[in-house]
């Protein structure tokens, strides 16, 4: 549901514009919130097509943060009316934690993966995804080599994709990277196969391909600590 808020432009001219949604979390605690609003925003019509077309000024309503942010607006249309939510700003960075199974199988996946999320808490959203999908393959490669050192030569040059086709037998992390892959080639290229589809789906799609990976190291571990009696 649409929120009307009331803009100013760099001359002083006032308009009431439509933005589709209030930021659900504060970039400085990283509390989940529903901000407290000024009512007030600033516009930049000759930015229509960027992320901070228009800024609106929210608060922490958070008792032991209480502090001012930005959150980043692009207009739907040159025509600067209604306006979809981007990003805040300033932010406190966070990485992401990962289980130890996980970094055991990749460090190289979860340093890549955290890397492509301080770019997307800075709101570079156009190249953070790519990072994403960087990190999608040293994770899938990684497990792939760790099942069978003796194919390391040939996983190491071989397209992920087929990586996932051929060597990944675990149907379920076949079924969930295939999708994060295609999502994340995606963000690589000029156009994309997947309209509808944003980079929220592709981190869903890595979270559960990392899920299914612990499930399958977890449940080999529960198989070797108590083998079938004879």
């Amino acid at each position: 549901m649409s929120t009307h808020i009331l803009a100013t432009t760099k001359d002083g001219q006032q308009r009431s514009v439509s933005i589709d949604n209030l930021p659900d979390e504060c970039p400085i605690c990283h509390n989940v919130i529903i901000p407290n609003s000024f009512s007030m925003g600033y516009y930049f019509p000759e930015k229509w097509n960027r992320g901070d077309c228009l800024q609106v000024i929210y608060r922490c309503p958070k008792l032991d943060c209480q502090k001012l942010f930005i959150g980043n607006y692009k207009a739907n249309s040159s025509a600067c009316e209604h306006f979809s939510f981007e990003y805040s700003q300033p932010c406190n960075k966070i990485d992401k934690k990962f289980s130890d199974t996980i970094t055991k199988i990749s460090n190289n996946f979860t340093t890549i993966y955290n890397q492509s999320f301080r770019a997307e808490q800075d709101g570079l959203l156009e190249i953070c995804g790519v990072g994403y999908r960087k990190s999608l393959e040293f994770l899938i490669k990684d497990y792939l080599i760790k099942l069978d050192s003796t194919k390391e030569a040939e996983i190491k040059i071989k397209f992920l994709g087929k990586c996932i086709e051929e060597d990944i037998k675990n149907e379920n992390i076949k079924n969930v990277a295939k999708r994060a892959t295609w999502l994340g080639n995606d963000e690589t290229h000029y156009l994309k196969k997947w309209e509808g589809k944003d980079l929220q789906d592709l981190k869903n799609l890595i979270d559960l391909t990392v899920h299914w990976l612990e499930m399958e190291d977890l449940t080999q571990k529960a198989i070797d600590d108590m083998p079938e009696k004879t």
